[in-house]
């Protein structure tokens, strides 16, 4: 019938897709574009850093030079020369000795965590994340029909008591998680760091589990406040897969990422990937290389650290200065969020579409959760929008937040969403799934 939404498809479909839902980012995208709006959801560098006519010489250049080899197929694992500068760009934050034999180039972040999934995951199994975690990831172990446990977090990241805990809940079900993924540096979305001596003590405690550690470092060089702690993978060589990319720190388009896996275990996301996308674009793969051999790539690093801290400290001190009684948030030290609980009794699912209304957009923090939980927090980002422009839009959502409020004080609990309820400062004390 012409004009409906109805899906003819849905039992045809794979039992895999029948849970899938929207990311509450994706779907905020079309509203969050429009020039009214001041945007505070997405995760986006701000590209306009870049000096960009001299990348598109870079690029011109590529295409007149090695156009032969750069717009042909290429080979699944990545180009030698690139995982070469990429265990460059890893002994740069302490992972050193790392063979570009172990590398496997992908197309972005995502991929990287596709694959993972693809290699280790069964429908059922359990997946340990910090709560809340990457809304990208969890729509990646939710297509494996893989749960997601989520594991506590303050504002020293991950708790490492609770991940014991949460390891032994899952051993109590009849089951044993399958790997505990992570974000400990300047974590997306909760802005948090996970302490050197925590970090010890979740790596510890893993061995000892026999449980796998994904670690996701897409930030970890966005620091504003010296150096972030070593990654994990610098600290353990065994049972931790290291997945990185070039969106935060060169440029989301092109879509290259990585995974420094343990030798045994690269073969096979070769020949995943391959099944995947048989090979990750070539030009992609040759601008990057051309970025960091040609380019001051370490200088345009230093300018993102420069302007993203003062974007999150204009948000952090208009965070100070409007929003109503009850509200807190995080405090980053580098990356791209805020992560913001509001006063008792806010929905901020519920307050989206007058949020939009009021022309500022956030991610509410359901998107957040496997369990759906969070409906009093949200992510706000700080990269993208000029300090003016993330100050008024501070000044819009906190004059929702009082609405809410004042409708909340007149007609009851009813308005502004009754079942959601107080988390802490960063908002990740929620029990994950009931595994019991």
């Amino acid at each position: 019938m012409t004009g409906t939404t109805q899906d003819d498809y849905t039992d045809r479909y794979a039992r895999r897709v029948r849970g899938m839902t929207t990311s509450e980012i994706r779907a905020l995208f079309a509203v969050a574009s429009r020039p009214e709006v001041v945007s505070l959801a997405g995760g986006s560098p701000y590209i306009a850093a870049l000096p960009l006519d001299a990348v598109g010489e870079m690029l011109n250049k590529l295409a007149a030079e090695q156009g032969a080899s750069s717009l042909q197929y290429g080979i699944g694992q990545g180009t030698v020369d690139l995982r070469e500068r990429i265990c460059e760009v890893m002994a740069l934050s302490g992972i050193h000795g790392a063979s570009p034999d172990d590398v496997v180039v992908t197309v972005g972040g995502q991929q990287a965590l596709d694959l993972l999934a693809r290699l280790f995951l069964d429908p059922g199994d359990v997946v340990l994340a910090e709560g809340p975690s990457y809304v990208g990831a969890l729509g990646v172990f939710q297509a494996a029909q893989a749960q997601v446990k989520h594991v506590p977090m303050d504002d020293d990241g991950l708790i490492p008591a609770a991940l014991e805990e949460a390891i032994a809940a899952v051993e109590r079900s009849g089951r044993k998680a399958k790997f505990l993924y992570t974000i400990p540096t300047f974590q997306n979305p909760a802005g948090v760091t996970l302490t050197a001596e925590r970090r010890e003590q979740v790596l510890d405690i893993c061995e000892r589990a026999g449980l796998l550690v994904v670690e996701d470092d897409p930030y970890g060089m966005l620091s504003f406040e010296g150096e972030a702690p070593l990654p994990m993978r610098a600290r353990r060589r065994e049972g931790v897969f290291y997945v990185s990319t070039f969106s935060k720190t060169f440029a989301p388009g092109l879509r290259v990422g990585w995974i420094l896996a343990p030798h045994a275990v690269r073969e096979k996301l070769v020949m995943m990937s391959e099944a995947n996308v048989l090979c990750p674009s070539a030009f992609a793969q040759g601008a990057v290389t051309q970025y960091l051999s040609t380019m001051p790539w370490q200088e345009q690093i230093k300018v993102y650290r420069e302007i993203y801290r003062e974007r999150r400290d204009a948000m952090l001190t208009s965070l100070r200065d409007l929003m109503p009684p009850g509200s807190s948030w995080t405090h980053p030290t580098g990356g791209l969020f805020v992560w913001a609980t509001l006063p008792e009794g806010l929905d901020s699912k519920a307050m989206m579409p007058r949020a939009i209304a009021a022309r500022v957009a956030y991610v509410p923090g359901t998107g957040f959760y496997a369990d759906g939980t969070g409906r009093n927090n949200m992510r706000l980002n700080f990269s993208f929008s000029s300090p003016e422009r993330i100050r008024e839009g501070i000044r819009r959502l906190s004059g929702v937040m009082e609405q809410e409020l004042a409708m909340r004080a007149v007609f009851g609990p009813s308005i502004g969403g009754s079942h959601a309820r107080r988390r802490g400062t960063a908002a990740a004390d929620a029990p994950g799934p009931d595994l019991a």
